[in-house]
């Protein structure tokens, strides 16, 4: 098992990913399209990355990390996690620990602050992963991006 940066040779394997569980739970969104079908304008030029868990050379799990505040002197603040998604096949394994802890060391190195997220309350495996992680939920914080989207949390850095 590893994990490697964006490459487009994934960039399928991102969209299936994500597209699976989203679907399974809730329904597609405009900003879901614009993020999984051009990957690359979504994460990749504004300065972000895409993470992908490879197990025998095949995707099973994949991550975003979105840039979405700036220090003045330049660098990213505050990445998004966004787009996570492990193979259910796999799910319980550790696999989305290991990856949300790959996506926080980048941030880190990156000289970010925190990492935010969007989520829902429902999804309760990967809200266990994300307070493991230190993240903590947000009061009244809506994403307007996603009807889906009724929780919002902060892991900060520094």
């Amino acid at each position: 098992m590893h994990i490697i940066g964006y490459s487009p040779d994934f960039a399928a394997d991102f969209a299936r990913l994500n597209y699976q569980w989203i679907e399974q739970y809730f329904r597609i969104e405009d900003e879901d399209r614009a993020a999984l079908d051009y990957p690359e304008a979504y994460a990749i030029e504004p300065g972000g990355e895409i993470f992908f868990l490879l197990i025998d050379e095949q995707v099973v799990g994949t991550a975003a990390m979105v840039p979405k505040a700036f220090h003045a002197g330049g660098g990213v603040a505050r990445f998004e996690l966004a787009k996570m998604a492990v193979d259910p096949s796999l799910q319980g394994r550790g696999l989305g620990k290991g990856l949300l802890a790959h996506a926080i060391d980048y941030a880190r190195d990156q000289g970010a602050n925190e990492v935010v997220l969007s989520t829902n309350d429902i999804l309760t495996p990967a809200l266990t992963v994300y307070r493991d992680a230190g993240f903590v939920a947000q009061p009244a914080a809506k994403d307007e991006r996603y009807e889906r989207s009724n929780l919002f949390m902060v892991l900060t850095l520094t």
